[in-house]
């Protein structure tokens, strides 16, 4: 935190990442007061966060609404202390049994939920307490989910991540950009190291080249790299991310080395960033159409 003054809480880029996934994890997990207890410090802070306010507001309100019992936990301006992640799945895999074995209505609920309701966050909770329960009707609510029609790409990629963990085998079918794509579902990565290597070895090539300069943009690269595999997963993109030919990792370590550093610095360092990754000839055209595709899923036209 570069200022502790209770009215201008600043956070730096890497702490205001690390409570974003500290608040994915805790709505998974249903801590729901940690939760309401973190936006609330959350929107006491400005800088770089000021841009999420307007979504942490949003998702307040929904927690306060349903949750009206779960009270916010943490001192005022302070965030709430972690549980361990382990605690935490272990506690709500057992209020999900226990739920789920007393209430008839319950998974249907849950079930209602990931189709009714378009917030992402919201329908990724609903998968969190799918996850623990062994019930007939969920792998065939999820297969029609995704066939349904187009939803959140992260979202989408999660589902088929938990069809494959609940032991699902076949194709099914998904909607992205008005395509019905057939996906097999043992194919799903689980972890980041299933992907194919040439996945992977864009990260390799970006902390080499940015590990030293700038460590900052080597953190960011994993994160948004990760999640671009998964927003990109089963499409045409996806399959030029899997290229195996000499530069294809390049490519694509060039782009992201070039859009975090636009981002983190307010400046592009194109040339050097060509020159860094051997970005020549024909690699300049793929380079580019890469470029392109990262800054519409950041938002400046999202694919």
């Amino acid at each position: 935190m570069a200022d502790s003054t209770k009215d201008n809480l600043v956070l730096f880029p890497k702490t205001l990442d690390y409570y974003q996934i500290q608040l994915t994890r805790m709505l998974e997990t249903e801590r729901y007061g940690d939760a309401k207890g973190l936006l609330g410090f959350l929107l006491q802070c400005g800088g770089e966060a000021e841009r999420h306010h307007t979504e942490w507001q949003a998702l307040l309100g929904w927690l306060e609404a349903a949750f009206p019992d779960a009270p916010a936990s943490g001192a005022p301006g302070e965030p709430p202390g972690d549980e361990p992640e382990e605690d935490a799945e272990d506690e709500l895999r057992q209020r999900v049994l226990g739920r789920s074995g007393q209430d008839a209505e319950y998974v249907p609920r849950l079930l209602a939920t990931l189709f009714n309701v378009e917030d992402p966050e919201q329908q990724l909770v609903a998968l969190g307490q799918l996850a623990h329960v062994n019930h007939p009707d969920v792998e065939d609510a999820l297969r029609r989910w995704l066939g349904e029609r187009e939803r959140h790409p992260l979202v989408q990629f999660r589902v088929l991540q938990q069809l494959r963990q609940q032991g699902a085998t076949g194709s099914v079918g998904m909607w992205r950009d008005g395509e019905l794509l057939q996906l097999e579902i043992e194919a799903t990565p689980l972890q980041f190291e299933d992907y194919p290597q040439s996945v992977q070895d864009v990260l390799d090539r970006v902390r080499q080249t940015a590990e030293v300069s700038d460590p900052t943009l080597a953190y960011f690269a994993e994160e948004m790299w990760k999640e671009c595999v998964q927003t990109a997963y089963g499409t045409p993109v996806f399959r030029r991310m899997m290229e195996e030919d000499d530069g294809a990792a390049d490519v694509w370590a060039a782009a992201l080395h070039q859009f975090l550093y636009e981002k983190l610095h307010g400046q592009s360092i194109d040339e050097w960033v060509r020159e860094q990754y051997g970005i020549t000839g024909e690699l300049r055209f793929r380079y580019e159409q890469s470029l392109r595709w990262l800054r519409q899923y950041a938002g400046e036209g999202r694919p």
